[in-house]
This record gives structure tokens, C-alpha cells and sequence, in this order.
């Protein structure tokens, strides 16, 4: 039983406090700043390099957990548990990369001759490795139980927003690479070890400071007449910082400011962060006359509203109106031994109910999704799109590296400024073509990978002056990835078991990673640079420049695209009919007689 808090001002003060934590989730966007110092001190290969890649997207995405452990703990515990996931993770490597934890005199204790002392560097490098593996999964785990409970949170606490609120939540999300970069390059003047410190100590302060506010809160019965506004506040509020983020990037690359300049910018920033808790003072400053209903006051559980009677309810549906059947049901149940028959006569007349599958936009359980075409299809393509767009972001530095950039957090500024975009307007545009046009959503998704397969082709050319542009055009891309993926699983499967439908398809992004940045652009990239240094495949450090170094990847991610985009082509044709189901009247509607 989680007692709520009630008033049409703590939701909106929790959604102000939720941006902050949003903003901290978004950790794991950080693994460009700081794998080229990973590389570099401790002697990595590019594969080992990008093996840790994979850790960083595994952690951020498997939050199956967190999902089951967000129905049945407060948010609080959800947000301590993230806290602490962080300050472990992020504390091991911050001790390895500064060196204070010093574990080749761990492992070299007691080697007593040469062979053995090999043997026991061999070990330690892949100890070290395995370590730091680990290490980052803890680390960006913690962004999926920060992230899940202030979606969770926010989307109860404003059910006839969700939609809205969670485009809000995941835009600030998608700008979190462009914060923690301002950070990087200003208050810790481009130390990755400060920066993991940073993490490791910054990230759970955050937590424990807000936590008090992200609570489950009982909104007032109906809709606000003002809730429209305050959200347009709050996007418009999220542009500007985007803007803002950009812009200063963009100044602080080109020109060489002082000190006092550089934090004024820093300052700026934080102001803008606490813009959206603005909403919550304006309506102590004038509040408004509500009606207020008895049961505000009232304690419930934390998830009644939609996970009350989940295992037991089931779906039936009349065959025709009750008739003088019903007596012969009542001796159905009074004799077990009834014929088939009676069974079939009293389910012909209505007096049984006949139980049946859902149809689509209807609520699915999870295996009964799983045998369902088009939730494979929409785990494909969201596979093919953000496995291929992680691919780059995970090897963004070593890539600006190569094609000449050594100034990557302006690409990494980018990209998250772009990702913002694509989140933002991805949501925004489909909207507005499904409700006027009946156009699904995942039409979108095929033109971003379309542009994604040109986008790498851009990439493999390495032709000067459009690194940058296809930096750009991919962040916008890979983002409308997420504001597509999120509104199309609810709306075929329901939002009883959204939670897992959407925690399983993020599966998608580790295993793109570990597919094709782990396997495939680690081995591409050392394979060129041992080439290049006429070295042994296995030498660790050795950094590899030219087009060539991810020439062969980004030519496979572009026919992997290519394939995507048919895939979503044809999940786009299947499931047009039930969205000209749901959005006939140009708003969304149960569907009432559709065919699974």
C-alpha cells in the first residue's frame, strides 16, 4: 500500500524534479568522453574497446527488473537502488583509469619465474577487462531503473498524458549527452577521470535530493483546463535548452573563452534545467479554484489503475443475449458432469461467455504478443535502427579520430542535440499524419533508415566536410527510432503489459551493439590498424586513421538498413488497417469489431 500524495501541485513538481533525473540517466551517453582515455592508460585493443561498448548499452537497456520492481516498490526505492548501481559501477572505474586501484600487483603476488609471470599479465588483461565489463553494466543499469521509475512514475501520475509526458521525459533524456559534455569541458576541464568520479558521486546525490518529490500523486478527477499549456511550456522550455547546449558547444569549439564566461554558460544551464518548475510555483503564486474529490485523500496501491485484477481477468465475449439458457447453466454448475451438449446450447443462447484472443489495440499478454508477426517486426526494425545508430555512437570518438576530428565532444554535442530532435519531432510528426491521414507511425521509421542507409554511405565516403552532416542526420534519425517504437507497441498490444513489451524490444540496442559494434567494427578497426603499423592483431593501443578504419562497418550497417526499411514497409502495410481502425475518427477509440 503506497499512500499518495494529493493536489494538483505535486505532479508537476514531481515532473520538474523528474527532468533532472532523466537528465542523470542518461550516463551511459557518456562512454565517448571517456573511452579514448580507457584505451590509451590501460592499453586496450579497439575489440576490447568496444566490448566495453557493449557493456555500456547491455546496462542501459535490460531493465526488465526494474519495470517488475517499479509495480511493486515506491519510486524511491526504485531511485535508491539506481543510485547505489551507479556509485559501484562508475567508483570501479574511476579507480582503474586513475590508477588507484592497482591490480597487477594483485595478480603478480607469488609468480615465481618468467613463464609464469607472462602467463599472469595474460590474466590480468583479461581480468582487468572482465572487471571493467562488469563494471560498466552495473554502472549503466542504473540509468534503466532511474529512467523506468520517472516514466512510470509520471506517465500514473498524469494518465491522460502519457503520451505526452513520456515525449517530454525522453527529449530531456535525449539531451543528456549535450549536458554532461557542457559539464565535461567546463567544471572538469576534459578529465575523464574526474568525469567518472563525477558520475560515480554527482549521480546518486541527484537521486537522493529528488526522490523526495517523484512520488505517486492522486491528479484531481477530470482534465485541467491548463494542463495544455504547462506542457507546451515545458517542450518549449526543453528546445531551448537544446538550443542553448548546442550553441555554446558550438562557441566554446570555435573561439577560446575564459574562465568566468565558461561558468556563466554552466549557470545558465541549471537555470534552464529548473525551468519546468516553474509550472508548480505559478500555481501557488495564483491558484486556481478546484473541485477536489473525497477520494484525493484517499491511500491506493501504487499501479490499481492498471494492474489491478491483471492475472485474473479474462477477456470473454457474449454470443448473443441471455436467455432461458441461464437454468440450464445453473445445473452446469451444479452437475459436473454435464453433456457437451448443454455446454454448447447454453454458450449458443449466451448464457456462457465465450472466451477469445485479443485483437490488436487491444490488451496482449506478453506470450501472447510473442507469437504475433508484427510485434517480431517491430522488434527487427528497432533492432536494425538503433543497433546501427549505437554502432556509431559507441565508436564516435575513434571515428572523428580517424577522418582527422580530435575535438569529438563537438560531434557528441551534436549527435545528442540531433537525438533530441529526432524524439521530439518524431512523436510530434507522426502524430499529426495519423490523426489527419490514418498513416502509421512506422512510415517513419522506413524513411529514417532509408536516410540512415545514405547517411552511411556519407560515413564509409570520409569525404571532407560532411562528417558533421552525417553526424547530424543520423542523431535525428536514430532518435525518431524511440518516439516511433513507444507509441506503436501501446497501441498494438495495450498498455496493461507496455512495460515489458517495451523493455524487451529495448533489447534491441545491446544486441545491435554487441552484433555490430562489438563483433564487427572492433574486429574491422584492428584488423586496418594492424595493417597500418605492420603489428600483431592482438597489440593494444594502436589507433588506426583513414576512411578504411570503418569503411567495411559502415557499408554493412547501410545494407542492414536497407533491409530494415523493407521491414518496416511491410509491418507498415500490415498493420494500416488497425490503425484506420483506431484513428477513424481522428482520434484514438477501442476497436470494437477488428480482426486479430
Amino acid at each position: 500500500m503506497v499512500t499518495v500524495k494529493a493536489g494538483s501541485r505535486p505532479p508537476w513538481v514531481g515532473l520538474g524534479a523528474a527532468v533532472w533525473v532523466q537528465i542523470a540517466s542518461g550516463n551511459a551517453y557518456t562512454f565517448p568522453l571517456y573511452s579514448h582515455s580507457l584505451k590509451s592508460v590501460l592499453g586496450f585493443n579497439q575489440r576490447q574497446l568496444t566490448m566495453l561498448g557493449v557493456a555500456n548499452d547491455i546496462g542501459e537497456n535490460v531493465g526488465l527488473l526494474p519495470g517488475v520492481v517499479c509495480n511493486k516498490f515506491p519510486p524511491w526505492v526504485v531511485l535508491s537502488i539506481g543510485a547505489f548501481a551507479c556509485f559501484i559501477g562508475y567508483g570501479v572505474l574511476w579507480l582503474s583509469l586513475s590508477r588507484t586501484l592497482q591490480l597487477p600487483y594483485w595478480l603478480k603476488m607469488g609468480v615465481k619465474n618468467e613463464h609464469v609471470l607472462v602467463d599472469g599479465l595474460v590474466a590480468l588483461e583479461l581480468s582487468c577487462t572482465t572487471v571493467l565489463w562488469f563494471a560498466l553494466c552495473v554502472a549503466t543499469n542504473s540509468s534503466a531503473w532511474l529512467s523506468t521509475s520517472v516514466l512510470v512514475t509520471n506517465m500514473r501520475n498524469f494518465p491522460l498524458s502519457r503520451g505526452t509526458v513520456a515525449g517530454i521525459l525522453k527529449g530531456y533524456g535525449g539531451l543528456s549527452a549535450a549536458v554532461y559534455t557542457e559539464i565535461y569541458t567546463t567544471a572538469l576541464h576534459k578529465s575523464s577521470s574526474e568525469l567518472l568520479m563525477f558520475l560515480a558521486l554527482g549521480v546518486p546525490v541527484i537521486c537522493f535530493t529528488m526522490m523526495y518529490f517523484i512520488r505517486a500523486c492522486t491528479p484531481a478527477p477530470g482534465e485541467d483546463s491548463a494542463q495544455h499549456g504547462h506542457f507546451l511550456f515545458t517542450q518549449a522550455a526543453s528546445v531551448v535548452l537544446g538550443s542553448y547546449l548546442l550553441t555554446t558547444t558550438i562557441v566554446n569549439d570555435i573561439f577560446s573563452l575564459g574562465a568566468p564566461i565558461s561558468y556563466a554558460f554552466l549557470v545558465a544551464m541549471v537555470l534552464l534545467l529548473m525551468a519546468p518548475l516553474a509550472i508548480p510555483i505559478k500555481m501557488t503564486l495564483n491558484p486556481t479554484n478546484r473541485s477536489k474529490s473525497g477520494v484525493l485523500n484517499q491511500p491506493v496501491r501504487a499501479s490499481e489503475t492498471t494492474l489491478q485484477g491483471e492475472e485474473n481477468a479474462e477477456r470473454t465475449e457474449p454470443l448473443l443475449t441471455p436467455s432461458s439458457s441461464t437454468a440450464s447453466l445453473g445445473s452446469f454448475h451444479k452437475n459436473d458432469s454435464v453433456s457437451e451438449i448443454d455446454m454448447l446450447l447454453a454458450e449458443g443462447e449466451g448464457a456462457v461467455k465465450k472466451k477469445r484472443k485479443p485483437r490488436r489495440g487491444e490488451d496482449f499478454k506478453f506470450t501472447e504478443a510473442l507469437v504475433k508477426v508484427d510485434f517480431w517486426l517491430l522488434f527487427l526494425v528497432y533492432f536494425v535502427g538503433v543497433g546501427s545508430g549505437v554502432t556509431v555512437l559507441n565508436n564516435l570518438a575513434q571515428i572523428g579520430i580517424a577522418q582527422g576530428v580530435h575535438n569529438t565532444t563537438m560531434l557528441l554535442s551534436l549527435f545528442s542535440f540531433c537525438n533530441f530532435l529526432g524524439r521530439l519531432g518524431g512523436g510530434t510528426v507522426s502524430e499529426h499524419f495519423l490523426r489527419s491521414k490514418t498513416i502509421p507511425r512506422t512510415i517513419w521509421m522506413t524513411c529514417t533508415q532509408v536516410i540512415m542507409l545514405i547517411t552511411y554511405l556519407l560515413f564509409a565516403s570520409a569525404l571532407d566536410g560532411t562528417l558533421y552532416a552525417a553526424t547530424a542526420l543520423l542523431g535525428i534519425c536514430y532518435g525518431v527510432q524511440f518516439s516511433i517504437m513507444i507509441p506503436t507497441v501501446s497501441e498494438l498490444f495495450g498498455l496493461k503489459h507496455f512495460g515489458i513489451f517495451y523493455n524487451f524490444i529495448s533489447l534491441g540496442n545491446p544486441l545491435g551493439a554487441f552484433l555490430f559494434s562489438g563483433l564487427l567494427a572492433g574486429y574491422v578497426y584492428d584488423n586496418e590498424a594492424a595493417k597500418q603499423q605492420g603489428m600483431n592483431l592482438l597489440s593494444s593501443g594502436v589507433t588506426c586513421l583513414g576512411p578504411d578504419c570503418f569503411g567495411l562497418t559502415f557499408l554493412i550497417l547501410a545494407g542492414v538498413c536497407g533491409v530494415g526499411s523493407i521491414l518496416s514497409l511491410v509491418l507498415t502495410v500490415r498493420i494500416r488497417p488497425v490503425y484506420e481502425m483506431l484513428y477513424s475518427g481522428g482520434s484514438f477509440r477501442l476497436p470494437q469489431n477488428s480482426d486479430n
